[in-house]
């Protein structure tokens, strides 16, 4: 199984989970309608903010590419459940039909190996990420939003690599929430002065071999002596 249907995977069941199964009609077992092409154009926005676009302020800041890695990965979490979504709706097959789809491109190609162009300004980013959210509201195929969301990922720092251990860590996280009172609102996002995401990030930077498993226990450990 390759890194994309894993991940698939993963966010099927995170998707069943949290939002009963059968949300692929676009229902919540709460009754509430999901829009994940609107999640996403949203979060592109939140990347877009992370550039310093702005011309009457901060003129001499350099992108936060920290946070934009960050603002990828919770794309792509929209992404892959869209696609999810299209595939059953449209029967186009099931997830491994669907993994074979989004790495059969010339992008993931270039997304596996980490090729970019490094000539690329931070205007030219920004206008990947808006081609990304202008793609989705168009007539492209899940095999080319897929393709372009590579493309922005690879601007991003990211590669297949970087992106599978981020996208695990932060379905893991998500798990974690809803397994602690994240909907009912009794979860703590502060853990002894760090946020939640620096918490997860600082557990895979120290052991980058974390299995899904062992990196839940770790937060668990975290979470409960803070």
């Amino acid at each position: 199984m390759n890194k994309i249907e894993t991940m698939l995977r993963l966010q099927q069941e995170l998707n069943d989970a949290t939002n009963g199964t059968g949300w692929e009609k676009g229902v919540t077992r709460n009754g509430k309608r999901i829009d994940w092409r609107r999640c996403i154009w949203l979060e592109a926005a939140e990347l877009v903010e992370s550039y310093p676009w702005k011309h009457w302020k901060s003129i001499d800041a350099q992108p936060d590419y920290a946070n934009i890695k960050i603002e990828a990965v919770d794309i792509w979490h929209f992404v892959m459940s869209e696609a999810l979504r299209v595939y059953v709706i449209d029967e186009l097959g099931g997830i491994g039909e669907l993994a074979a789809a989004m790495t059969s491109t010339e992008a993931y190609q270039a997304f596996v190996t980490g090729s970019k162009d490094e000539a690329r300004d931070y205007y030219g980013e920004i206008a990947q990420v808006e081609t990304l959210v202008g793609m989705l509201f168009g007539t492209a195929t899940v095999e080319e939003w897929t393709a372009q969301f590579y493309r922005v990922a690879l601007q991003s720092g990211l590669d297949l690599d970087a992106l599978y251990r981020l996208y695990v860590g932060k379905n893991i996280l998500n798990r974690f929430r809803q397994d602690h009172g994240y909907k009912e609102g009794t979860y703590r996002k502060i853990w002894g002065g760090e946020e939640d995401n620096v918490v997860m990030q600082r557990l895979l930077e120290a052991d980058d071999a974390l299995s899904p498993e062992a990196l839940y226990a770790a937060l668990e450990t975290e979470y409960l002596s803070a």
